[in-house]
């Protein structure tokens, strides 16, 4: 009986410690991933990830089950929600409400937009030569987009969704002309597209700038810290890189701005926009 009840004891304690151990790690709720972007999306996982495991203490990384919307996914932050962490593009709003770590995760990649467009007006598209030309036409954009500020500040006309998702159904069906994407991002969608006659335009850059961070609560000053440290380090003996350039969409981006062989139409910032570094 004294057996049993030291074993007892022994197996309670180690219970005790093991419930410490989880309470003590730090926990990051990440929004699910878009369907149709797997690949791409997994990278931003993996950067947390490979930053967590560079410094110290225990961590644990998971998804929420759902599929949120932008404006959504900032909300649940802001109010310690459902989800704690992020990535996405930023601007001056999003600063005021949530707390940037200031490294953008794909280098310069987000500062680059080609477009999605109906392959039957490839041809229309090559004709665009100047900003006043494509003022003629109207983009495509999420509803809580940093990047339809952009254009909008610029003079050019935008059709907005709050679902990411239907954003390719109103390019098909003529509700917009043109959806810029992240020059990373576009030939995914691409192929996952093309079947409903969308394509890569194959003249266009336009190139205004965007930094894309993870960003947490305000409340959450050591998740931030923490992270900031690991990416920091992560950078310092080139694993940063190393993961980024492990992505052909992330390869063919920069060989795509390499190529210098597309027309470039830059884009002024509204005041209100942040800035902030590239690395």
């Amino acid at each position: 009986m004294l057996q049993r009840a030291a074993a007892g004891l022994l197996l309670a304690a180690a219970s005790t410690l093991s419930l410490a151990a989880d309470a003590a790690a730090m926990r990051f709720i990440l929004p699910s991933v878009t369907p149709g972007a797997e690949a791409q999306a997994n990278y931003f996982p993996q950067l947390l990830r490979l930053a967590l495991e560079k410094t110290e203490g225990p961590f644990t990384i998971e998804f929420y089950r759902h599929e949120l919307t932008s404006p959504r996914r900032a909300l649940e932050i802001q109010r310690n929600g459902v989800i704690n962490i992020m990535w996405d593009g930023t601007d001056a709003r999003r600063e005021r409400e949530l707390l940037p770590i200031r490294i953008s995760l794909v280098r310069d990649l987000n500062d680059y937009r080609v477009f999605l467009i109906r392959k039957e007006d490839e041809a229309r598209f090559r004709a665009v030569r100047s900003l006043d030309d494509l003022r003629q036409l109207t983009a495509g954009g999420g509803m809580n987009w940093p990047s339809v500020a952009v254009l909008r500040h610029n003079g050019l006309k935008v059709e907005t969704a709050i679902n990411y998702s239907s954003l390719f159904p109103m390019l098909k069906a003529r509700r917009f002309d043109y959806l810029p994407r992240g020059v990373h991002e576009a030939w995914a969608e691409e192929q996952q597209h093309g079947k409903d006659g969308l394509m890569v335009e194959p003249t266009i850059l336009l190139h205004y700038r965007v930094p894309f961070y993870f960003f947490v609560s305000r409340d959450n000053r050591a998740m931030a810290q923490r992270v900031e440290k690991g990416l920091k380090l992560a950078m310092a003996d080139g694993s940063f890189d190393k993961l980024l350039n492990g992505y052909p969409a992330f390869r063919r981006a920069q060989a795509e701005i390499a190529a210098r062989k597309r027309k470039v139409f830059e884009l002024a910032l509204p005041s209100a926009t942040a800035g902030g570094s590239s690395r």
